[in-house]
């Protein structure tokens, strides 16, 4: 990793001056007037003492650098403020960006990242990000130092000057080699960070597995496994910082009293006075304040790592949509040609599918047919490596996003309930909707009579409602026939229901009555006899498309039901 690769990243993320231009800017000029009050005050104190040891009027002067103290007091008061407020601004603006945009990626940021991996970024290094702007300020004003403190000494005499000057490649090359091995050293900390929360987050996830198995201390093992690397990459953080400190502390004393030497010899000649012996030794140690650029060169490679961590987040493609809308029409589906691969593997390849508006069609399959991959790309939660998915005649990709998301209803076998009451759940959507529409869709999924069976009824919070799995699936359901729309996709959200409730939810699917069009992802024989035809997914490919009955004659699709695996 390299200084300009950083440099952009950084740029990249914030802009110029981050989300919070005003704020970075006034952080910048406070940063600077502290600084110039800081060059300042070492030639007040300076020409005060050569005043009074003249035996002359001071007390202007010494008003002079009382001014000066106060002003720099205000100054860090205000830095501190501005910076503490620039740094939550930021960490806030970056994780609603980056939350924002990880949403809008869809289920391709939590295959290429992991879900941890996604949350370790969102939290801690947006926080690290978040200082970025506040850094490089701060960087700013401990560069300004060492300068305005080598010109101040030119001023005073250049000779003083020459002596700092002749350290300087020395001090260049220190904090050159600093800022690249401490770069490298933190951004493979974050990343063994990373590796942590990816393994926790897979852990709790799998909890459950792990009780019965038994296995959590082995489990605890594997998720702390990366730690001694974590360790190493954090003691060589350390080491790289204490190094560049120490050699620091070695060197700028050895320039400062080169620096003060020098001033002595010319005090001894009368070519200089005491009080600019007094200013040129205050000015020899801002202009060695090495110790000031390393702190702040090690906080800067901590946020520059960070920035890129979420560089990569943001580097993935969101979802672009079109600006067209839907002609009239009954619901038809289409895929032309459609080919789609989860990494390597090849899921569906070059499928040809047609649903005719207002019927329904079950698809079914053994399991890793494809079958969730295809409801995702009809609905277009993905999209499709080759070919297109038509609604109506129009690719799904040149619609808006509203006429997309209020055109195609989904359910899935697990629906996320996102902690609302169950009424705000049933009624998630981009269109708010009546209390009657809701209770009318809850009816529809065989809901109604569980929700109402709970002390608030609608009203209560989904924390506070324990459900079945197939209770849980009912609710999302009742989510997608609330919204209804031309199309709606149902991806295995049957799975979980009783025989029954299944029966009587397919039937109101399946029936003449029924408006748009149904596509269901069917593992029980009597759930695709109950559609007007099936589509039978074999090896990434449409094998058959028929009536369930004529189907049934083969025995490979009777195979499907019979095996016991779940398409």
């Amino acid at each position: 990793m390299t200084t300009a690769p950083a440099a952009r990243t950084t740029t990249t993320v914030f802009g110029p001056l981050g989300p919070a231009p005003v704020r970075c800017l006034a952080l910048c000029l406070v940063s600077t007037a502290a600084t110039g009050a800081g060059l300042l005050l070492p030639a007040a104190l300076g020409r005060a003492l050569d005043l009074l040891l003249a035996g002359a009027p001071a007390t202007r002067w010494v008003a002079y650098c009382a001014a000066l103290v106060l002003l720099l007091a205000l100054l860090d008061a205000a830095e501190t403020v501005l910076g503490g407020t620039l740094d939550a601004r930021t960490t806030s603006w970056l994780r609603r960006r980056l939350t924002g945009h990880v949403l809008a990626v869809g289920p391709r940021a939590a295959e290429r990242f992991g879900p941890g991996d996604l949350v370790a970024r969102l939290v801690g290094n947006a926080a690290q990000a978040g200082t970025a702007p506040t850094a490089r300020a701060a960087l700013l004003a401990a560069l300004a130092g060492p300068v305005g403190g080598l010109v101040a000494l030119a001023l005073i005499d250049p000779w003083l000057a020459a002596v700092l000057l002749a350290g300087a490649p020395v001090l260049a090359l220190l904090l050159r080699a600093f800022a690249r091995d401490t770069r490298e050293c933190v951004a493979h900390y974050q990343q063994e960070q990373g590796r942590i929360a990816a393994a926790l987050s897979e852990a709790v996830g799998g909890h459950r597995t792990i009780q019965a198995a038994g296995t959590a201390q082995r489990e605890a093992a594997r998720v702390l496994r990366p730690l001694p690397e974590l360790s190493r990459a954090g003691h060589r953080m350390w080491r790289v910082q204490g190094r560049a400190a120490g050699q620091s502390v070695a060197l700028a004393p050895l320039l400062q009293l080169g620096v003060v030497a020098v001033a002595g010899l010319l005090l001894a000649h009368h070519r200089l006075t005491v009080g600019e012996l007094l200013a040129a030794s205050r000015y020899a140690v801002l202009a060695g304040g090495v110790g000031m650029l390393v702190g702040q060169l090690a906080s800067l490679a901590r946020a520059r790592a960070a920035t890129g961590r979420l560089t990569e987040v943001l580097a993935e493609p969101a979802q672009l949509y079109g600006d067209r809308r839907l002609p009239p029409g009954p619901g038809r589906l289409e895929l032309r040609g459609v080919t789609a691969r989860r990494g390597a593997r090849m899921v569906l390849d070059g499928v040809d599918l047609v649903v005719p508006g207002g019927t329904t069609l079950a698809v079914v399959g053994r399991s890793g047919a494809g079958k969730s991959l295809l409801a995702a790309l009809a609905g277009r939660l993905a999209d499709p490596d080759a070919g297109e998915v038509l609604l109506d005649g129009v690719p799904l990709r040149e619609l808006t996003h509203d006429e997309l998301r209020g055109a195609i209803g989904h359910a899935f076998d697990r629906p996320a309930l996102l902690g609302g009451t169950l009424e705000q759940e049933i009624g998630l959507g981009p269109t708010p909707l009546s209390p009657a529409r809701v209770r009318e869709a809850a009816r529809t999924a065989h809901a109604d009579d569980f929700v109402n069976r709970l002390p608030a009824g609608y009203a209560t919070l989904c924390a506070d409602a324990p459900r079945s799995g197939g209770e849980a699936q009912r609710l999302g359901l009742a989510r997608a026939f609330a919204h209804g729309g031309r199309l709606l996709v149902l991806d295995d959200a049957l799975s979980s229901l009783d025989t029954v409730t299944e029966a009587q939810i397919t039937a109101s699917l399946a029936g003449s009555g029924t408006h748009g069009t149904r596509l269901l992802v069917a593992h029980r024989a009597a759930t695709a006899a109950r559609a007007d035809a099936v589509a039978w997914l074999d090896g990434g490919r449409v094998r058959a498309v028929g009536p369930h009955a004529e189907l049934w004659q083969l025995p490979d699709y009777r195979a499907v039901f019979m095996d016991g695996e779940q398409p």
